[in-house]
């Protein structure tokens, strides 16, 4: 009788073990779903609106660089720009396209 009884909680055991990693594990989907919703999927969706950004860069447009200034462009290569700053035309200086946060389009 013993023997019988220990093999009952054996099984009750298992059981309620069996479950709480199934919990475990639906906690973890669960969480790892919410983390792409609000981290990852906010980001690409930047990243895809930066990068259609820069590609319909043209020379003439007004650019903001992440540090602050303004200028406008004056030619562009594959991964480089050449910005002009200021109201001095002398001052023309090559910079990454990564370096423009936005993009303001030629009125004429």
């Amino acid at each position: 009788m013993f023997n019988y009884a220990m093999a009952i909680a054996g099984q009750t055991t298992q059981g309620a073990t069996g479950m709480s990693i199934m919990m475990l594990i639906a906690y973890i989907v669960i969480f790892g779903g919410f983390i792409y919703l609000v981290m990852i999927r906010p980001q690409k969706k930047e990243q895809k609106r930066l990068n259609a950004m820069l590609d319909a860069m043209e020379c003439g447009d007004t650019i903001l660089t992440s540090s602050g200034f303004y200028g406008t462009v004056i030619d562009i290569t594959d991964d480089t720009v050449i910005v002009e700053f200021g109201s001095n035309k002398n001052c023309r200086i090559p910079m990454q396209k990564s370096a423009i946060v936005q993009v303001e389009k030629d009125e004429e």
